[in-house]
């Protein structure tokens, strides 16, 4: 719950409200989805409770290329995903201080923010599982709040219409749900982890699904509130929701300063088991081979060198948005992270079909063919979609990060094959003596029989 629940939801009711409030139906047909995905994952966990979730599944039903394409993926979506909170972040941190920074002291923060959980996460997994209580019960229980209590100040004059994007309410249903997925990316946190989780065959399903379930109540009934708060124009233009429901509730700004000071802390927290999550994928390949054998390096239960070369490349991509002039980085952000996010999610959909058309359903549930199928046809149905509704711009960017991996993909299989190669060539003198042993004997034989000759 406290990586799904990040920065995303604190500034995605602005980011939607230009679509109009079939953004709501998008959030609750998103929801059903991701449960559908979360028990896909809980699935696949109790088949492989290995570290590396969607990864491991694509590499066990259709072999290297595909586990690499997954851990990849997923590597990139993780730190752009981390570079979006950390902007998400700054503009609740220009909240709590009641004034507009510059632009350079915003990207100080932003780097602050980055690096903060990497710390933490370099500490140790104790530490990360520490921060990640305290975070997620921090920020939940103003979620809630403002979830609950908005509900008795619903307007439904703030509502804007219910395709307010100009084409069709189809379109900017998809439209809309390829950003919320971003909300909801994080499902497959516990399968990333499951190496490290007691009972990971129980818990790994169960904390899937149950975090995904309570998340989704916060999310619908929190966007339900601001919509019916906050005036559908002025939604539009605000770079804090959250913050200006509570003031629109209660009047004054005190309200409005708690939820930013919640969302700080739900972004940090996010971070840090984003920052985690991040480094998991490529030490699972790594350990396989398929990615440069410095990630496989692990020091207190966490794959330190990952966690640092994650957090370096969520920095320099935070400096090149803040040295954009662009004023949509965030959107551009999730929408990168909902398409990287998006093929893990289609290759371990079809992991789970795979194993069961293939006559080893065994492998994945045990007498829930009908079941299992249709959850993983709905999960996979599900990201296709959001393929889709992300938009030409989103895959063709999201298409660049995932494409260039190909050129690691093809300079880590040479290296394997030759070493594979020179591992051979080294055998080949062990079976030589073998061979000439008979030298000898046959030498022996030609000498005995000349002299009986």
């Amino acid at each position: 719950m406290g990586n799904i629940i990040g920065g995303g939801i604190f500034l995605l009711p602005a980011a939607v409200a230009p679509y109009g409030t079939v953004s709501l139906l998008a959030f609750a047909v998103l929801t059903v989805g991701a449960i559908a995905l979360a028990l896909v994952f809980g699935g696949l966990a109790r088949r492989d409770p290995r570290t590396g979730g969607p990864y491991v599944y694509a590499r066990a039903a259709f072999g290297d290329f595909a586990g690499f394409l997954s851990a990849w993926s997923f590597w990139t979506m993780a730190w752009v995903s981390n570079a979006g909170l950390a902007f998400v972040g700054v503009g609740y941190i220009d909240v709590l201080i009641d004034g507009e920074m510059s632009k350079g002291v915003k990207l100080a923060v932003a780097l602050l923010v980055v690096w903060l959980p990497a710390l933490a996460n370099l500490a140790g997994t104790r530490w990360v599982g520490v921060v990640q209580l305290i975070s997620t019960i921090l920020k939940f229980v103003p979620l809630l709040f403002v979830a609950v209590v908005g509900l008795f100040f619903f307007d439904a004059d703030n509502l804007g219409s219910f395709n307010e994007s100009g084409g069709s309410a189809l379109g900017g249903l998809s439209a809309s749900a390829a950003l919320l997925l971003y909300s909801y990316v994080g499902v497959e946190s516990a399968a990333m982890s499951a190496g490290e989780v007691r009972d990971p065959e129980r818990n790994v399903g169960r904390a899937s699904v149950l975090g995904t379930i309570g998340a989704a109540v916060v999310y619908l009934l929190g966007t339900l509130a601001v919509f019916g708060t906050v005036a559908h124009d002025d939604l539009v233009n605000s770079s804090a929701p959250f913050s200006d429901a509570v003031n629109a509730m209660f009047g004054g700004t005190w309200g409005g300063t708690l939820i930013a000071a919640a969302a700080v802390i739900s972004i940090l927290g996010a971070l840090n088991g984003w920052t985690l999550m991040s480094a998991q994928a490529p030490y699972a390949a790594a350990k396989d081979g398929l990615f440069p054998e410095f990630f496989a390096v692990k020091r207190r239960g966490v794959p330190t060198t990952g966690v640092l070369v994650g957090a370096v490349l969520a920095s320099l991509l935070t400096i090149v948005n803040y040295s954009s002039a662009s004023d949509r980085v965030f959107e551009v952000l999730v929408l990168i992270t909902t398409f990287s996010a998006t093929v893990p999610y289609l290759l371990a959909s079809g992991a789970q079909l795979y194993f069961l058309l293939a006559g080893r359903g065994a492998e994945v549930r045990t007498g829930r063919f009908v079941w299992d199928t249709a959850l993983a046809l709905t999960g996979f149905g599900f990201s296709f979609w959001l393929v889709a509704g992300a938009g030409y711009a989103a895959v063709y960017q999201g298409s660049l990060f995932l494409f260039a991996g190909v050129l690691v993909y093809a300079w880590l299989a040479a290296r394997r094959k030759s070493a594979a190669a020179a591992a051979e060539r080294a055998a080949e003198p062990a079976t030589a003596p073998a061979a000439g042993s008979a030298a000898p004997a046959s030498d022996a034989s030609a000498e005995l029989a000349d002299s009986v000759s």
